[in-house]
């Protein structure tokens, strides 16, 4: 066990990657000399040059463009995007090319990069630097999407897509990077594809994942306090979806809520609890919760920015309110 921040976590996976792989290279804008822009490449190129740490014009769709490529001519490239908002300029690239070559080459070659990016809110980044995008990603068959919640899984996960054979878009929680826990490195605490339960509890579960976890967490501990014990479950990844696990808990449970950052309308949260509903609809109580995002764009102002998103004291006054009906 060491204790790690989350942004360090991230790093320690890339230098221990480049280190076992000299195939693995990073692209994106100031990866090399400056460190990126959230410090996750720091230092790196001073042990691996700038041939393997690669800094772009400002052009995302370039970015992703050569990533493919690369991929494609047999480098593992990891793909930079600043923010997770600079998604759409890089939808033919990311949506209509590396989700595709493999099916379209009929399986003769694939697209082996990572795509890490940031999201979400905590910042006051505004509405064009603050989005939760997941939902975009999870609804592109053959793109798989990792989200870590804790610095294990961010140094464990990105290891992992490392070693994939098609591409994997990895989106960190800007409000994460300079969270340190313990954390420890030479294990993972589930395999790829396997959500874990975070806190068990008897009468409600949630389901969530990033830096909706803490926010579950800390709930889950406030309900505690009334009697109520809340069962939170950490996705870990999108894609693929984990519901053998989350269907094992709400068949027990009886009830289930879904969390997400993203907006509510048509996002992770509405996908999930169709999902919920449809296979374990004879085991609930009550009908599945969505707590999301608000359908707006997401202000500058940190007040109104903190009142878009679910918050600690919205999720514990709609657990509470459920569970007592």
């Amino acid at each position: 066990m060491v204790e790690i921040t989350y942004r360090d976590a991230l790093r320690q996976a890339l230098h221990d990657a480049m280190l076992a792989d000299g195939s693995v290279v990073v692209i994106g804008e100031e990866v090399g000399v400056y460190g990126g822009a959230y410090g996750v490449t720091k230092d790196l190129i001073r042990e691996f040059g700038p041939e393997r740490l690669i800094d772009t014009p400002i052009s995302e769709p370039a970015i992703i463009g050569v990533a493919v490529g690369a991929a494609m001519t047999g480098l593992r490239p990891v793909a930079e995007l600043m923010y997770v908002d600079f998604l759409g300029l890089t939808m033919d690239q990311v949506g209509n090319q590396a989700a595709k070559i493999r099916y379209m080459f009929g399986g003769q070659i694939g697209v082996p990069m990572v795509l890490r990016t940031q999201g979400g809110t905590g910042r006051s980044a505004g509405a064009q630097h603050s989005q939760s995008l997941e939902a975009w990603i999870m609804h592109t068959p053959g793109l798989r999407l990792a989200m870590p919640a804790t610095a294990a899984d961010a140094y464990h996960l990105l290891r992992h897509s490392l070693t994939l054979p098609d591409p994997v878009v990895f989106i960190e929680h800007k409000s994460l990077y300079a969270r340190k826990e313990e954390a420890d490195l030479s294990t993972p605490e589930a395999p790829w594809g396997k959500a874990v339960i975070r806190r068990r509890g008897e009468h409600v579960t949630l389901v969530t994942y990033s830096r909706m976890v803490h926010v579950a967490l800390e709930a889950a501990e406030r309900l505690a306090a009334s009697g109520i014990g809340v069962e939170v479950i950490d996705l870990r990844t999108l894609n693929p979806l984990d519901m053998d696990t989350v269907i094992a808990s709400v068949n027990r449970t009886g009830r289930a809520v879904a969390l997400s950052e993203g907006a509510r309308t048509a996002g992770v949260a509405a996908e999930i609890a169709a999902r919920i509903t449809e296979e374990c609809f004879d085991y609930l109580e009550d009908p599945v919760i969505r707590i999301a995002g608000e359908d707006i764009p997401i202000s500058v102002s940190p007040d109104l920015e903190g009142a878009s998103i679910p918050t600690v004291g919205l999720v514990v006054e709609t657990i509470a309110r459920m569970v007592s009906r």
